[in-house]
């Protein structure tokens, strides 16, 4: 799947000052990711508290981005939770005409044999009419995917392509990378480890950093995929300290802390309970970061 070989940005949703969401930021976001040169764009994952939008304040962002977007760049869109007949029955009624790809976070809270999560992504798998890429982030779920469960899953599920793989653990990495299929998709979900996966034989990422500098974070991962390692690990290097910045008061609280600093896009750092607003200690280090890379 050429398409997802690169870098994707899961976008935040921008708020206005009273929550709303604000339309016309996320246009500019969009335009934003696109003009430098992300491969593909992830709407409606974690990042875009998707969790606290209403059905129709989601039907809002897939609009607003299938119209941005005008088909320049391949769209996946987030289809998951913890009850596997309501994401069945999602994938099954839901128009996904203009994506080219569901992310399918595991069972959260539930915690789910490996069986469990096998069974749960093959009834995905079998409902839904687009790819399916697993996402495994077990800091969010309390449950992890092991490699062998993911390998059988691509042996299993020809509708499955790809994994995001979030544990944040190299070696898990490596290990996903050594046993799943070789057009089997192991996407970084970590900004951090995201060049060293892509080096060791990944598809790329999905950044949240990189809606913030899209340029710069493609052209890393795109150094990777080449196995241009001393120019990429330049650009990791610059980013590296923001990279856990963004993610010291909770995600998306940092990445949009971030871009109401930046210039390319004019959006607010507003998110929505339970999470708060990134606090004036975090702003100024954000700040201080954009200055100096700018």
């Amino acid at each position: 799947m050429q398409a997802f070989l690169g870098t994707g940005t899961a976008l935040i949703t921008p708020f206005n000052e009273d929550k709303s969401v604000d339309v016309v930021a996320l246009e500019q976001l969009v335009e934003f990711q696109i003009a430098n040169g992300v491969e593909y764009i992830v709407v409606l994952g974690t990042t875009a508290e998707s969790v606290t939008l209403t059905s129709e304040e989601k039907e809002l962002v897939k609009k607003t981005i299938i119209e941005k977007t005008n088909g320049r760049v391949p769209l996946v869109l987030g289809v998951g939770g913890n009850n596997t007949a309501t994401v069945v029955s999602d994938l099954k009624t839901l128009d996904l005409s203009k994506f080219d790809a569901v992310l399918s976070v595991s069972p959260y809270y539930n915690k789910p044999s490996q069986e469990g999560i096998f069974q749960h992504y093959v009834a995905v798998a079998d409902a839904s009419p687009v790819p399916v890429i697993i996402y495994n982030v077990p800091g969010r779920t309390s449950s992890n995917i092991e490699p062998a469960t993911v390998s059988r899953l691509a042996e299993t599920c020809k509708n499955i392509i790809g994994v995001k793989e979030a544990a944040g653990d190299m070696v898990q990495a490596m290990k996903l990378i050594q046993t799943v299929p070789n057009d089997f998709l192991v996407i970084s979900g970590d900004d951090m480890i995201a060049l060293p996966m892509t080096l060791a034989g990944g598809a790329g990422v999905i950044s949240v950093l990189g809606q913030a500098y899209p340029k710069e974070f493609s052209d890393m991962i795109r150094l990777g995929l080449e196995k241009s390692s001393e120019a990429a690990f330049q650009i990791q290097y610059q980013m590296m300290d923001v990279v856990d910045l963004i993610f010291e008061e909770g995600n998306p609280v940092g990445i949009k802390a971030l871009l109401s600093v930046l210039e390319d896009v004019e959006t607010s750092m507003e998110v929505r309970l339970p999470l708060v607003a990134a606090t004036e200690s975090l702003q100024e280090k954000l700040k201080q970061f954009a200055h100096a890379f700018a």
